[in-house]
């Protein structure tokens, strides 16, 4: 079993309004958001596009319910804009998450991205060249060494529709960044759809591993988001994700695995899916009762 001082719970409000998808969950307040994490038993959230932009006033709002912010997603441009102007953004990111109490910030590379554009996620992916490998990792050991002078660690975001999907793309990345200064991001789900097991992956990197996003995938939507050369966002509408427990992915062995490594920090529950479909609350409680009864956590 894990380490309850060690391995907290957090939930993603995802589930409640979509960010790349405003219409999806639209009439959910923030309050609404995190007054329903915490009665589902999460103790730590993400970042969402209705949160209060000044930390003081998030961070009350968060404490009034036990809560607190353990993540955020930031979205660098490494491949094609000049590497100041994400690094500029980076700082004020990072620097809020240090006035949250936070330990990790979330990097997904969005230069040449497809994941929120109608193009087919599997047809239609960018693959770098070389150099733009090249601006990725370099740029990305430099990010990650601010944000450790600052307390942060970065985690990296493979992600359906990035430049860093399948495991060849991840494998790539992971050789060529520095350890001390970027960690991967596990997430189950997005391994599942590339193809990928993500036992495999958990195998491979848990010694990486800084930050885990929980989330399983229905194979039947995946299939058909492939046959029908769907796009990323037209296939979570569709409910390509959900829940632990609810798809087809075997948790108990990776929860074993991190177990054993001794990972320390969060694991988080993010399932977008349509919110007047799968109700945040019921789906953020079945997910609580689910990984207690496979971690005791």
């Amino acid at each position: 079993m894990f380490d309850k001082s060690k391995v907290k719970l957090g939930i993603a409000p995802i589930a409640w309004t979509n960010d790349d998808m405003p219409d999806l969950g639209k009439e959910n307040t923030f309050e609404q958001c995190v007054s329903e994490m915490a009665l589902a038993g999460f103790t730590g959230s993400e970042i969402g596009n209705k949160y209060p932009k000044d930390a003081e006033t998030l961070k009350k709002a968060l404490e009034l319910r036990g809560m607190q912010i353990c993540n955020c997603w930031f979205s660098s441009f490494l491949t094609t804009k000049p590497y100041e102007e994400t690094e500029k953004e980076f700082i004020k990111q990072v620097d809020f998450l240090k006035a949250m109490d936070a330990k990790i910030i979330g990097v997904s590379e969005q230069g040449h991205s497809i994941q929120g554009t109608d193009k087919a996620v599997f047809e239609e992916k960018y693959n770098m060249n070389d150099e733009e490998w090249n601006l990725l990792c370099t740029g990305l050991n430099k990010l990650g060494k601010i944000a450790k002078e600052k307390g942060i660690s970065l985690t990296y975001h493979h992600h359906m529709g990035t430049v860093v999907q399948t495991e060849e793309e991840t494998e790539r990345f992971m050789n060529n960044t520095d350890p001390e200064y970027v960690s991967l991001l596990f997430d189950t789900g997005h391994f599942a759809y590339s193809g990928v097991d993500p036992l495999k992956m958990v195998q491979k990197y848990v010694k990486r591993i800084k930050h885990v996003h929980l989330k399983d995938i229905r194979p039947d939507v995946v299939d058909k988001v492939k046959n029908e050369k769907l796009s990323f966002l037209q296939g979570v509408r569709l409910g390509t994700f959900t829940i632990p427990g609810d798809g087809c992915i075997d948790f108990e062995p990776i929860f074993k695995v991190l177990e054993e490594a001794g990972y320390e920090g969060y694991m988080l529950v993010e399932a977008e899916q349509d919110p007047a479909i799968a109700n945040p609350l019921e789906y953020a409680m079945k997910a609580r009762k689910y990984i207690a009864e496979k971690t005791g956590l």
